[in-house]
């Protein structure tokens, strides 16, 4: 201790050792705020779900609301599928390409067996005409196949009885040439007895020469329509005929007739088969 009395300190008022009252202003003030936000945190946890509750609703129906008048108003899928027509498929253009190509390979196989089948038709019709009988039934199959003709229609009035045949014709020349070489003979009227006398026996033993000589008589014309006949060729044969006087064209007159017949079918019938080479020609070339 000093001595000086430099450390001793004034006595304090007793009051102030007196204990602090536990419930000051300052505890009653704090515990008041306290009480505050307590009742605050309540309050906004009772009121605030009950105000943000309208407004969710409203914002959870608003979506629904504004998709149902959509959903409503689309079209069924088969709908749209009948209003709207089909997409059209894709192409490539080589696919378009083969099949041009295959259709037209398929079109020229298609022609080429109709042109084949028309000539295989018109071969039967020109085989079957050159007989004796009929060939209706081969033409007929040669008409359902070609396109109408003068040569067609020729033939239909000429198939159902047909004409002798070539050969047939070359056989019965000869009496019908002896018969025109006689009647060329006929005296006229003012011949003599012995003229008449000599044509008679000419009926009977009908002589002719049936060499061929040049010149325009009867015997010469005869002997040269022979000779074509022979070689088949009829039209030469009746020009030839032509050239005769009237009274052994008379006498050559029945054979001629059959003759003509003949020779206009043999025409016809080769004018359809050479219009069916012909037709067949192309579509050959193309297919190979």
């Amino acid at each position: 201790m000093s001595l000086d009395g430099s450390d001793i300190t004034a006595p304090k008022d007793p009051a102030a050792y007196r204990p602090r009252p536990l419930m000051s202003a300052t505890y009653w003030a704090m515990m008041a705020l306290m009480l505050l936000c307590v009742l605050a945190g309540v309050a906004i946890a009772l009121f605030v779900p009950r105000l943000l509750a309208p407004h969710t609703a409203d914002k959870a129906t608003t979506p629904a609301a504004a998709a149902e008048p959509l959903t409503s108003a689309a079209p069924a899928p088969a709908a749209v599928a009948a209003a709207s027509p089909p997409a059209p498929a894709t192409v490539s253009p080589d696919m378009d390409r083969l099949s041009a190509r295959v259709a037209s390979l398929e079109q020229r196989q298609a022609g080429a067996s109709q042109a084949a089948a028309a000539a295989l038709a018109a071969a039967a019709v020109v085989e079957a005409s050159q007989g004796q009988g009929p060939f209706a039934d081969e033409l007929a199959e040669l008409q359902a196949m070609s396109p109408p003709s003068h040569e067609l229609q020729s033939l239909t009035a000429l198939a159902q009885a047909g004409a002798p045949s070539l050969t047939a014709l070359a056989q019965s020349y000869p009496d019908y040439a002896a018969h025109a070489a006689t009647a060329a003979r006929a005296p006229g009227k003012d011949a003599g007895l012995g003229d008449r006398i000599v044509y008679a026996l000419g009926r009977v033993v009908m002589l002719r020469r049936v060499r061929e000589t040049p010149g325009d008589g009867v015997d010469a014309l005869l002997a040269r329509a022979e000779r074509q006949v022979d070689d088949g060729d009829l039209d030469r044969a009746l020009k030839t005929l032509d050239r005769l006087p009237p009274g052994a064209r008379d006498a050559m007159a029945p054979w001629r007739l059959r003759a003509e017949r003949r020779a206009e079918i043999d025409r016809d019938a080769a004018a359809l088969r050479a219009r069916a080479l012909r037709a067949l020609a192309p579509e050959t070339r193309s297919g190979a």
